[in-house]
């Protein structure tokens, strides 16, 4: 039966992932000489709807890697041993609003810091996830090509979110420092069952964080358009 879903699972991602690149819409803000010029000639409203579809493409791709890792790799009773254990998400001393008041009771300026520092402190992660995904025994290509593509989404995202910042606000990037990315070095060759759990729970985190990027820009853009109708 697990094989069977996992087969399911794979055709069903594998009919998926070409509609997902085509409706993809670029946000690459770097010209030739690797400065920010492209985005700001974009007006902010466009700039806005591409960075909320940009969030929401990688929040679905994080999703059907999370799930197709779970399928392969996951079997049932090391799932409730992950709910049950707990085990905690590296951005969870980050200053990011979690309840719907504190969400409300925020500025525009700090629902795009939140989504920016969300952004900054998964982009070592999903590198280090890389290395040790190419370890696993049978993985197939399909989780590999979606783990690479959000990674390197995640930094398009990045970039024009900066640039929102600058329209919107007229300020400079803030960067985000975070004491636990050492956690993410590659330190030889860790026990399999710990990996793959680390692993695991990297790719769930990552799949609530982006969840709660794309809620917090949709939200930031119903403010643009009436903040009396976005509680």
């Amino acid at each position: 039966m697990h094989t069977m879903r996992a087969i399911k699972q794979g055709q069903w991602a594998v009919l998926l992932w070409p509609y997902l690149l085509a409706i993809s819409i670029p946000l690459d803000c770097r010209d030739e000489q690797g400065g920010l010029s492209r985005c700001p000639s974009i007006s902010q409203e466009k700039l806005l709807d591409r960075v909320i579809q940009h969030a929401e493409l990688i929040y679905r791709v994080s999703e059907e890697s999370c799930s197709l890792f779970e399928e392969m790799f996951i079997p049932f009773p090391l799932q409730l041993q992950r709910n049950q254990a707990g085990y905690p998400c590296i951005t969870k001393a980050l200053p990011i609003p979690s309840s719907k008041s504190e969400i409300q009771q925020i500025s525009d300026k700090w629902l795009l810091h939140s989504v920016l520092m969300l952004v900054q402190s998964w982009i070592e992660p999903l590198v280090y996830l890389q290395t040790t995904l190419d370890r696993y025994d049978g993985v197939p290509d399909m989780l590999l090509n979606k783990t690479k593509w959000v990674s390197e989404k995640l930094i398009s995202l990045e970039q024009g979110v900066v640039v929102l910042i600058k329209k919107m606000l007229d300020e400079g990037m803030m960067t985000t420092t975070y004491s636990e990315q050492s956690l993410f070095q590659d330190d030889g060759q860790p026990e399999m069952l710990e990996s793959v759990m680390r692993d695991y729970t990297l790719l769930s985190c990552f799949k609530k964080d982006a969840h709660k990027m794309e809620i917090l820009l949709k939200l930031l853009k119903c403010r643009q358009n009436d903040i009396y109708s976005c509680a």
